[in-house]
């Protein structure tokens, strides 16, 4: 089983990149949090991996940090979520997110996550509410932080998932902001925002 890929990244999409080692190019399907934090095509990337098979493949799932690693095995083990749905999840929720909305049972947080349905939300509760003491230990949730509170729920999302990401909360809601004026958007295109923000905190 390969637990971690280390090479020249040769592709890179929003989906999955092509990590080229040893003179063999290896498929990763990432996250897009790990998506925002890649280098650029031809540099070097170390990713931690989970391999899973399957009877007609085999794919390999890949991750910045040992956190998203993890709490991928988890979101995988509950019943009815794949590989492809706990990606997925952590797309739209970062691991700190996901630990304090199982233990609030946050349906209409859960919810919200593209492909994550009320019945699905309720699952993940269910399921994973044993593996909070687990879950807070790789991905501890910080007091909620002046400021927060005026953020929508979008806003939210992306200042979380910037700090996912290494940047401060200070950092990350003065980007989210920034964003949000040069969009001149309330809107729900997180992607887009997402993107905007990292390019001003590169600037900076």
């Amino acid at each position: 089983m390969i637990a971690r890929l280390k090479g020249t990244l040769a592709e890179k999409t929003a989906a999955a990149v092509v990590v080229m080692t040893g003179g063999v190019g290896y498929r990763v399907h990432v996250p897009l949090s790990t998506f925002y934090e890649l280098p650029e095509e031809g540099a070097e990337v170390d990713l931690r991996v989970r391999t899973v098979v399957r009877e007609d493949a085999i794919e390999l799932f890949g991750f910045m940090t040992s956190a998203e690693k993890e709490v991928f095995g988890l979101l995988n083990s509950v019943s009815k979520i794949g590989p492809k749905l706990a990606l997925n999840i952590l797309s739209g929720i970062s691991p700190a997110e996901l630990v304090q909305a199982v233990s609030q049972k946050d349906l209409g947080r859960l919810s919200r996550v593209p492909g994550v349905g009320t019945k699905t939300a309720e699952r993940l509760v269910l399921e994973l509410k044993d593996k909070l003491p687990q879950l807070a230990a790789l991905a501890p949730v910080s007091a909620p932080a002046a400021g927060m509170a005026e953020l929508d729920d979008i806003g939210r999302d992306l200042v979380s998932a910037l700090i996912n990401l290494g940047y401060s909360r200070n950092e990350a809601q003065k980007a989210v902001t920034a964003a949000r004026a040069e969009a001149d958007c309330q809107g729900d295109d997180l992607a887009g925002l997402l993107r905007l923000s990292l390019k001003r905190l590169q600037k900076t």
